[in-house]
């Protein structure tokens, strides 16, 4: 069993930044590739980026290249997302998820976190 609990979501302005934060526990947390994805209001949920178990390979969605970078703490339990250039359109609640990388691409996960919201106004 696998728990993630999400922090440093907010409300920022179109231009700013927030950076999440991933705290995870359970035995087997370093077997797993760890991803962030999001659900804007009405729309399904999209996956935004994910790291290898080692941290040697990331992915992330074309909407976010650039802007978004996805880290991992192994020693720490911890992982994190920089958010940069923030949009109206990353407006969502965010949720860490743990699961294959390729499994995380595909839009699925093995275990997720309840979330934290992120508001970008104009």
């Amino acid at each position: 069993q696998v728990q993630l609990v999400e922090s440093g979501g907010g409300l920022v302005q179109a231009g700013g930044s927030l950076r999440l934060y991933c705290a995870a526990s359970g035995r087997t947390f370093s077997s797993y590739a760890m991803g962030w994805f999001r659900q804007a209001a009405g729309k399904e949920r999209e996956f935004v980026a994910g790291i290898s178990w080692s941290g040697s390979s990331t992915d992330y969605t074309e909407s976010v290249k650039g802007r978004f970078t996805i880290s991992s703490d192994r020693a720490t339990n911890m992982v994190y997302l920089q958010m940069n250039s923030l949009k109206p359109e990353d407006t969502a609640l965010y949720y860490c998820a743990a699961g294959g990388l390729t499994q995380l691409r595909s839009g699925d996960y093995v275990y997720r976190g309840q979330g934290t919201q992120v508001t970008v106004s104009s």
